[in-house]
């Protein structure tokens, strides 16, 4: 099993369609934009406006939460 604080997010980048997170192991998690339609619809200040939290992102601007367990198991929102 892999320890958890592995798993903490350090860094968040947006490609043309699709998020890119950084774990702290140095993983990177790439998923479908299409996957997050607030974070989809969000404009470049909103989307840069986020906090790292232990287990996941949140970003205000945009009441969105994403939780790296579940973009590990490739889950939608």
């Amino acid at each position: 099993m892999a320890d958890v604080t592995d798993q903490h997010p350090c860094d968040v980048e947006f490609t043309t369609d699709g998020l890119v997170v950084t774990l702290a192991d140095g993983r990177k998690i790439a998923t479908p934009l299409d996957w997050y339609p607030r974070l989809k619809s969000g404009s470049v200040e909103q989307r840069a406006n986020f906090v790292l939290m232990p287990m996941g992102i949140h970003w205000p601007d945009l009441d969105e939460d994403l939780g790296i367990g579940g973009m590990l198991k490739g889950r939608r929102t």
